[in-house]
């Protein structure tokens, strides 16, 4: 299939649901058609690539930090990200506070919270997200927006362990205070399931590419 059937495809069966395209391993002529065909959300998992992309695609392209982020390059995403998805700890969470304050901006973020099973995923515990999430953490970080939460089911084929790791994430997500939190939950081989348990944000790359 084309890309603009893939994406008319996973639009209709998500609905109303946003969908971030990650341009992982994709070149900058591929990332204009989709581009051209009226996505303006689109996510990188790695500093130095997303840079280099911004610089060469369209400057009305949200761009969205989806993968782990070290402390030491926040510096250099902190002056335009739109959001970072992958905010997995306290002292990432200071560190762009910090640099969105240098840079007189506040940054959107997601906590990312560890559901899946696999040792080489990041995030917090669900209590550890809990504990930020009831705390006065607009007082101690005042140039972050936490807009919402953001997970990653095991990869794996059995669609009742990701239902309930999905599912797992609920609670925390009801105790942010916004009216519409964002639920990232949901990538390629797994966003009708997460669409099911209430995701309202996906981040598709292969699906939309292959």
């Amino acid at each position: 299939m084309s890309i603009q059937l893939n994406i008319k495809n996973i639009k209709e069966s998500i609905q109303k649901t946003c969908l971030i395209v990650v341009t992982k391993n994709q070149n900058i002529n591929t990332i204009k058609k989709v581009h051209n065909l009226g996505e303006r959300d689109f996510g990188e998992n790695k500093v130095q690539i997303l840079i280099k992309k911004k610089k060469e695609l369209p400057d009305d392209i949200r761009w969205h930090m989806i993968g782990h982020l070290q402390k030491n390059k926040v510096k250099l995403i902190a002056p335009f990200i739109y959001m970072i998805q992958s905010v997995d700890s306290l002292s990432l969470l200071s560190k762009i506070n910090q640099l969105a304050m240098k840079n007189n901006r506040i940054i959107n973020c997601l906590i990312q919270i560890k559901i899946a099973k696999e040792k080489s995923k990041y995030g917090f515990t669900l209590k550890e997200a809990d504990e930020l999430l009831t705390s006065n953490y607009k007082i101690e970080y005042p140039n972050i927006n936490i807009k919402g939460i953001m997970g990653m089911a095991t990869f794996c084929k059995n669609p009742q362990q990701i239902e309930s790791e999905f599912k797992s994430m609920k609670k925390t997500l009801k105790l942010l205070k916004s009216k519409n939190p964002i639920f990232s939950i949901g990538m390629s081989n797994d966003y009708e399931i997460a669409c099911h348990c209430g995701s309202n944000m996906i981040r598709i790359g292969s699906a939309i590419f292959n």
